[in-house]
């Protein structure tokens, strides 16, 4: 999925639409985000030396996890994150990287679905997490 194909899937816009692609093969979502100089999370995060903050990591992840539930979804849903756990954050990502995740889910009841998934820059890991979010009826 590209741009247009994943603002179908997700309400957010502008600058919290943080997954540029995101594909589904045998149940795992890979997504790519191309970390870019002027993004807004960078502003003051640091100055002189720019790191992509943890959360925001999370956050790419989250995005590139509803890739997979996409077919159930249709229009008119909205996914939110409802908790985190087991967040490892190895190595920082920075400008000019490509962050390239895999998620997976690993389960779900009702509305609610658990995942996991990690984010990479050249093959080398750079966080994995384990989280979960709700599939809500309001969009927007």
């Amino acid at each position: 999925m590209k741009r247009d194909e994943i603002e179908n899937l997700l309400p957010h816009r502008d600058g919290m639409l943080l997954i540029d692609e995101v594909e589904v093969k045998d149940g795992t979502a890979f997504g790519k985000k191309l970390i870019r100089c002027d993004e807004w999370f960078l502003q003051g995060h640091f100055p002189d030396n720019p790191v992509v903050p943890g959360v925001v990591l999370c956050e790419i992840l989250a995005q590139s996890a509803c890739a997979l539930i996409a077919p159930s979804n249709g229009s008119g849903f909205a996914t939110y994150l409802t908790g985190l756990d087991r967040v490892r954050f190895k190595s920082p990502v920075r400008p000019g990287d490509m962050i390239e995740t895999q998620c997976r889910i690993v389960k779900s009841k009702g509305g609610f679905y658990w995942a996991s998934g990690e984010g990479r820059v050249g093959g080398v890991l750079c966080v994995s997490a384990e989280f979960s979010f709700l599939l809500s009826g309001n969009s927007r």
